[in-house]
């Protein structure tokens, strides 16, 4: 515990606030998480489940460059940007460009292994303090390719995680069936990471936290946070029954939402755009699924939950105010079926959510220009789940006046 004890109010009960939520608590202090919905009702309800701490190349690089055009062409494939749209995203579109440049790309690859090394120690460790060990699945990955120039063509990415540590194991024949027997025959090799890990189902996980950081004081109030202001030096949130509450520190972890509520109080103008993901959610005993599968060439992943079957995954960029488009999820549902023959179709639920991107694939993380009170935590893209703990820390050390536990200098929020 620390020496002060700080009155802490989180913006944001999604995965990277109930986190920062446990943290904080752990180190003895105040902390209140507001958030409109609940506890993970919004982007981190129906996430892919993963903890991809091998997941290091940013979105941004110059073999995306190549692929983008083609992608873009195909309203339904694994990169779309609505063409109303585009105007607006403009300014992101030219800060992802620029850091698709190798020199930034490689800095970008740096930071991202930095960040997932503390990501998978912090998550594990928390996992243990909250004893939800059972929640968490030890099966791996499997990504799945069509050709071996496929395969070929992924293999710079796979020696730059095995530069990182990262272990996999490029598999065909009988031991890519037996990892996922009933698999279509039109895939000739897989890659399989055996320390990929999931959760039985993301959205109990995020409650089962949660119970934890509660159990330490953590107090929720379901609210909508109207504005974040200042009363002198001091942070406070004026919310939608027309209250404020003040703090001695203010943690903005409201994801794709997050530069809305900054706009008004900071002339800091930070790149923040939305990734929708799509999925469908299958009902038990929809396929046998042994392990998460990946087929990158799609954009798309299935995974194995309590709860049954998950297809989904995608990016289409068109912020978060435009109607969802569910062909997306009928398209990824459409093509699982054609890659895993026996997988029953009948009873799925479809879902969107809204996931906060930045143009180099790093989130954001540390204090407001105008105000040190203030500290931002947001920017995860489709990572959150994964990164949650590290951004935990590195907030709570931020709170605590304490060296972050890695170098957050390219986190910065001002670094555009």
């Amino acid at each position: 515990m620390t020496d002060a004890r700080l009155s802490v109010t989180i913006v944001g009960a999604g995965i990277v606030g109930i986190a920062a939520a446990a943290l904080l608590s752990e180190a003895g202090h105040a902390v209140t998480v507001i958030d409109r919905s609940g506890i993970a009702e919004e982007t981190s309800k129906g996430n892919a489940a993963a903890f991809a701490f091998s997941d290091i190349m940013p979105l941004a690089s110059p073999k995306i460059m190549t692929k983008a055009p083609r992608w873009l062409l195909d309203p339904l494939g694994p990169l779309s940007i609505r063409p109303s749209y585009l105007p607006r995203l403009a300014p992101w579109l030219w800060q992802f460009w620029k850091a698709s440049m190798p020199s930034r790309f490689e800095a970008s690859i740096s930071a991202q292994s930095a960040l997932m090394r503390l990501a998978e120690t912090e998550m594990m460790a928390l996992v243990e303090r909250a004893s939800i060990e059972a929640m968490v699945r030890h099966d791996g990955s499997l990504e799945l390719y069509e050709t071996e120039a496929e395969l070929k063509a992924a293999e710079p990415g796979w020696r730059r995680r095995a530069e990182a540590g990262i272990v996999f194991e490029h598999v065909r024949g009988d031991r890519l069936a037996e990892l996922q027997p009933g698999l279509s025959r039109q895939f000739v090799a897989g890659t399989f990471v055996p320390d990929w890990k999931t959760v039985s189902d993301p959205q109990a996980f995020a409650h089962a936290l949660w119970a934890y950081a509660e159990r330490l004081g953590a107090v929720f109030v379901r609210d909508e946070v109207a504005a974040i202001e200042t009363v002198g030096r001091s942070p406070s949130v004026r919310l939608g029954n027309g209250t404020s509450r003040q703090s001695d520190r203010l943690v903005l972890c409201a994801g794709a939402w997050s530069a809305r509520l900054l706009k008004p109080v900071t002339g800091l103008r930070i790149p923040l755009e939305t990734e929708r993901g799509y999925n469908t959610t299958l009902p038990p005993g929809a396929f046998p699924l042994n392990r998460q599968l990946i087929f990158g060439n799609h954009g798309f992943v299935i995974t194995p939950l309590e709860t049954g079957i998950r297809v989904g995954g995608a990016v289409e960029l068109a912020g978060l105010d435009l109607p969802p488009n569910f062909a997306r999820s009928k398209t990824m549902l459409e093509k699982a079926a054609r890659f895993l023959p026996g997988l029953k179709t009948d009873g799925g639920t479809e879902w969107m959510g809204f996931r906060p991107s930045m143009p180099d694939s790093l989130p954001v993380v540390g204090s407001l220009p105008e105000n040190s009170a203030i500290l931002l935590g947001f920017g995860n893209g489709h990572l959150g789940l994964t990164q949650s703990a590290a951004m935990g820390r590195l907030l709570a050390n931020l709170v605590d006046q304490k060296p972050p536990a890695i170098d957050i200098a390219a986190l910065r929020p001002d670094r555009f």
